[in-house]
């Protein structure tokens, strides 16, 4: 399993060249794409191996499916990387969680440097052990400037207590007469949560074929397009997010609309005419 853990010299193939610009001519492409990413245990199980071996064939999928957002242009890729009920598993299961991602983030770096990727993250980062939160904040330090893809890291995140977070803030701020009860929108608790400088989602990829959101951007998924995936996060690849995008790609997104409203073809009330008004002027 060591052939996970690092990244061989990479180079886009022609064929994944032009399967990428048929993409982008077939459609609008996601800006913000969120992924949960699941099934890494079992993947492990069905093949005899410990539940490590799943982890460690996850960075795999991580760092193709970040490739391959950025070649695309999409915006921003925010993954799902431990939440904060993951913290019941195996103590041990844990801690290898943790070198894993000190391991990868130091791999990585050099790539996201040359690449234009900005790393971000979100969560209760100051509950990770000390060692990830120097790599980590390090890590997002010097990819700060970076134009690219912005990759955010889901890590001890919960979408309840994002919220629950984002109420306690609003409290304070009624509280001390920075605002009123009244003065609370929208926009208000969108401004108080840990996502408020990235873009809600446009597609939710979940792999493993679980139908669940298991507690994942609960306020910002609102309107997202769900696309679940029976593949496992390892076996999970640039051809799989190709997929989602064009199955996003084939939905019509109305946000509360109606079709004909989004197409601009909505007749005016009062100036439809009737089945008995159009058989008489057709005489």
């Amino acid at each position: 399993m060591r052939r996970f853990l690092s990244s061989e010299p990479y180079q886009q193939t022609q064929d994944d060249k032009r399967v990428q610009q048929e993409l982008r001519a077939r459609g609008k492409l996601p800006r913000h794409v969120a992924v949960i990413m699941d099934g890494n245990g079992r993947w492990a199980e069905e093949r005899g191996l410990p539940r490590a071996a799943g982890h460690q064939a996850g960075i795999a999928s991580l760092r193709d499916v970040t490739r391959a957002a950025r070649e695309l242009g999409l915006g921003f890729l925010t993954v799902y990387a431990f939440s904060t009920e993951n913290w019941k598993r195996p103590k041990r299961e844990v801690s290898m969680l943790f070198r894993l991602l000190v391991k990868m983030l130091r791999d990585e770096l050099r790539e996201m440097l040359e690449n234009g990727v900005r790393l971000n993250a979100i969560g209760q980062l100051t509950s990770l052990p000390k060692l990830v939160q120097q790599e980590l904040f390090d890590s997002i330090e010097r990819t700060s400037q970076n134009k690219g893809l912005t990759l955010t890291l889901a890590l001890s995140y919960s979408g309840r207590w994002d919220l629950v977070r984002a109420m306690q803030a609003i409290a304070l701020d009624v509280r001390s007469g920075k605002i009123s009860p009244e003065d609370i929108s929208e926009e208000t608790v969108r401004a108080a949560l840990t996502t408020a400088t990235i873009p809600e989602p446009d597609l939710l990829v979940r792999t493993s074929g679980e139908m669940r959101l298991s507690n994942f951007l609960l306020w910002e998924l609102a309107y997202a397009e769900i696309h679940v995936t029976k593949t496992f996060w390892p076996d999970f690849r640039r051809e799989h997010l190709y997929d989602a995008i064009r199955d996003y790609q084939s939905r019509e997104r109305r946000f509360g609309l109606t079709g004909e409203q989004l197409r601009g073809t909505v007749t005016t009330p009062g100036t439809e005419k009737t089945f008995i008004e159009k058989f008489l002027s057709s005489k």
